[in-house]
Parts: structure tokens; sequence; C-alpha cells
């Protein structure tokens, strides 16, 4: 007799991955690919990605549910409410050391096609790399592009490789 499916375990991971942040006192950020399930500015995504800090400082009634991310931001001066499904997030990490968890991203967008927007609210991001045979994750910090704060003089990040798998680096 077999129970019931266990849920996902991202919600949990990246609600442990957020508490670890803030009481580190560092910065959590998340990866998210965009579709149209995502609530967020669609001026600030870039090939259908987009980096959010979700700390307590940049954020107000955050809400990290097992179904949805859902806060409130500034962008460009502007408040705005943001809603993530869970399992569009594709990484949460610190901002400060890039240490996190990436994620397998969920299937690409059907009908989303590539949106272009400046660099203003993205943060550091974490580079997607081969995965190892036996399918462990590796994850690997790569340079902050924007941050947090428009007008940040930190160089754009890597172009990511078409068609490329993602997996993730282990940093010990």
């Amino acid at each position: 007799m077999k129970g019931p499916e266990p849920g996902s375990t991202r919600p949990y991971l990246i609600r442990a991955l957020y508490e670890w942040c803030t009481d580190n006192g560092l910065t959590p950020y998340v990866a998210v690919q965009v579709d149209e399930s995502v609530q967020v500015p669609r001026e600030f995504v870039k090939n259908n990605e987009i980096v959010l800090n979700i700390s307590f400082d940049a954020t107000s009634s955050l809400k990290l549910g097992d179904e949805f991310i859902e806060f409130k931001a500034r962008f460009g001066g502007l408040a705005r409410e943001i809603v993530v499904p869970i399992q569009r997030v594709i990484a949460i990490y610190a901002r400060e050391n890039g240490q996190g968890m990436a994620f397998p991203s969920a299937p690409a967008p059907v009908s989303a096609g590539p949106l272009a927007f400046p660099a203003a609210e993205a943060g550091s991001a974490l580079a997607l790399a081969a995965a190892t045979p036996a399918g462990e994750p590796k994850l690997s910090p790569i340079s902050s592009d924007a941050g947090s704060d428009a007008g940040s003089d930190d160089p754009p990040p890597p172009k990511p490789t078409p068609g490329a798998r993602p997996a993730l680096k282990r940093i010990k």
C-alpha cells in the first residue's frame, strides 16, 4: 500500500536558505525563470529571467508559501506586487558570497519570447554549468551585474550559452 506522494522540497529549501541568509546578515536573492504565471515588472526581465532581492529591507508583506512567493517592492520608485510561483524559482543565494542553492529549471515558456530590460534591479546570479555524471547539482557564483541599486558600476554578467543544459557547481 502506497501513501500519498510527498510534496516538493523546493519551498522548504527556499525558506531554509532565506532564514540562513537573514540569520547571517546576508542579502537573500532569488533567480526566477519568467513566464506568463510570474507577476514581476517585465521591464526588468532579461532572457526570461529576473533576480529579486527578497531581503526584509527590500520587501514588505513577504510570504514564502508552499505555492508562491509574494511580496511588495519598489522598482524604479514605483511600488509593485510581486507573485512568483515556487516552481519558477531557479535559485536562492546570498548576494555577498554567492552561497545558496539552484534548482532544476522549469519547462521553457511556450508563448513567452525574449524580454529585454535595463539591468537596474538584477543582482549577482548563479552560473549554471554542466551536471556531474551522477547528476549531483553544482553551485557556482558569478560576478554581480547591476546589483540591487540602480546606477551601480558593476560589470554585466556573462552571457549564457544558448541551448546549454543548466546544472550547479557545489562550493564547500
